[in-house]
């Protein structure tokens, strides 16, 4: 089995969820303040981390690779720490992430996915775990943002946040909005294995009383390959009962992505 062309898939369902819900009023920019110690943004920006139990939304989602565009319509389900679950249309895909696993089914092709975030962590150069999975949904840093490992400046009207001390196998960036404190973008690089990721966040909502993303879009590239991913929030609602069915049906073929 040509395991190749099920990672699409599988990247692009997680990437999907790097989105939030619908509300009823938008987070307006503010005043931008761009004369503030690196000890004030940081206590700005982790006041406005959102904090709900579970959330569910409609979220329209167009993919582009290379001349071909494709766009879904899926729902996600989501218990903070626990679960993260999105469902296609008819049923046709399914995938649900949990601290220790990451299963997915396709009827499509008869096929699933079940074990846990050792592949995309070798893929990406990276450990991948639902913590910062659940982090890029939310618009939080990917990695934990504190003052003692990030060095601070201004750049393009806004804050660049990047580790005192670059990681071996990627650099890392952050930029931080100087109105409202949410992140603007958060960007991976990889130069060695010409890999590169930017989720750029461009709108956020006001949903009782949480900020949270809107609008996002995200740009991966692997050498001469390129990757966007668009989203566009459909509906919400947070802090109900929700339910994650999940079951793989009997006669599918297992993906063994080594």
């Amino acid at each position: 089995m040509n395991t190749k062309r099920h990672i699409p898939w599988l990247v692009t369902l997680l990437l999907m969820m790097v989105m939030s819900c619908k509300s009823t009023a938008s987070l307006t920019s503010g005043e931008a303040n761009l004369t503030l110690s690196k000890k004030e943004v940081l206590k700005a920006y982790h006041k406005s981390a959102p904090v709900f139990k579970t959330m569910q939304a409609k979220v329209k989602v167009v993919y582009t690779e290379g001349t071909k565009s494709q766009s879904h319509t899926v729902t996600m389900r989501m218990e903070i720490d626990k679960t993260i679950w999105i469902n296609s249309a008819l049923n046709l895909i399914r995938l649900m992430i949990t601290p220790d696993n990451v299963q997915f089914y396709n009827k499509l092709d008869n096929t699933y996915f079940d074990g846990d975030f050792s592949y995309l962590s070798d893929l990406l150069g990276t450990e991948l775990d639902y913590n910062k999975v659940q982090n890029l949904l939310l618009g939080n840093a990917i990695f934990n943002l504190d003052k003692n490992t990030f060095n601070m400046s201004v750049f393009e009207d806004a804050y660049l946040f990047q580790p005192k001390e670059q990681l071996a196998l990627f650099e890392l960036f952050y930029i931080v909005n100087p109105a409202h404190f949410k992140m603007n973008s958060q960007q991976l690089q990889q130069p060695q294995e010409s890999r590169f990721l930017q989720v750029d966040y461009l709108n956020y909502q006001i949903i009782d009383k949480q900020t949270l993303p809107e609008q996002l879009k995200i740009i991966a590239l692997e050498g001469d390959d390129e990757t966007i991913i668009e989203l566009e929030i459909k509906s919400v609602s947070l802090n109900e009962d929700v339910r994650f069915p999940f079951k793989i049906p009997s006669g599918f073929d297992k993906i063994d992505l080594k």
